[in-house]
């Protein structure tokens, strides 16, 4: 952003003694279906102080027992050997407002990938990438210790399917369980995934989201009086569910 720009934003910016910043970054799984390119993902500011966020990509590898996050070293587009870019990588948040970033996947997409996106409010430095004059940023870093501000940051998993996407989800069941195996190359969701007793009017635990990796298989226990309910999301399509 140019000097002068953030000028008329900091002069705009009523600081009070307990300002702060709050990121929303709204949904924390996003998906790159296989025909697209580039995501854009949009950062709310719902504090009273304008927010200077820095955007982080991790790759995860899923393997044998916990998942590894390996860091991509620079998430700029200049650096082209990474297939995650965040543009811009550096965001400028005023208060009640909202920026996005775009992320662009570069390389082949043969198989499904899987990225964490971390949000990361900071104190802007001298000489770093928001390029803030000394007073503003003497200014702003005053403004947070007077309020013992903490920044709180933010990830969301970013899902890149492969350019070639299909489902084969497979639902099978015994006498003690139902087995739901994903044999496609792309990720399932399991939306709304709810138990219920089976009554005219049915008593639910509350639902939550499971999502089953290719070749993943994802295993219910069948319970006397009980009924599972979910959503089957596969891409675009929702295949509302009850076992």
């Amino acid at each position: 952003m140019h000097k002068l720009a953030l000028a008329a934003l900091f002069a705009a910016l009523s600081l009070t003694a307990n300002a702060a910043p709050n990121l929303y970054i709204a949904t924390v799984y996003d998906y790159l279906d296989g025909a697209q390119s580039s995501y854009r993902k949009r950062v709310t500011n719902t504090g009273d102080s304008t927010a200077f966020v820095r955007v982080s990509l991790y790759e995860i590898i899923y393997g044998e027992g916990e998942p590894q996050e390996i860091p991509l070293h620079d998430a700029s587009p200049d650096n082209h050997n990474d297939r995650l870019i965040a543009t811009p990588s550096r965001l400028i948040i005023p208060a009640n407002g909202m920026q996005a970033t775009r992320l662009l996947l570069v390389g082949e997409r043969d198989r499904e990938r899987y990225y964490r996106v971390r949000f990361v409010p900071v104190i802007p430095e001298k000489d770093d990438q928001f390029a803030l004059p000394d007073d503003q940023r003497e200014a702003y870093q005053a403004s947070l210790q007077a309020g013992v501000s903490v920044l709180t940051g933010y990830g969301a998993i970013l899902i890149v399917r492969p350019t070639r996407t299909h489902f084969d989800t497979r639902i099978e069941q015994t006498a003690a369980h139902y087995r739901l195996t994903n044999a496609g190359n792309s990720t399932v969701v399991l939306d709304e995934l709810k138990e219920c007793s089976a009554a005219d009017q049915p008593v639910c635990e509350p639902s939550r989201v499971h999502h089953v990796m290719p070749g993943k298989t994802y295993r219910f226990d069948k319970k006397p009086g009980r009924t599972l309910h979910f959503n089957r999301i596969e891409g675009d399509a929702r295949y509302p569910t009850q076992v």
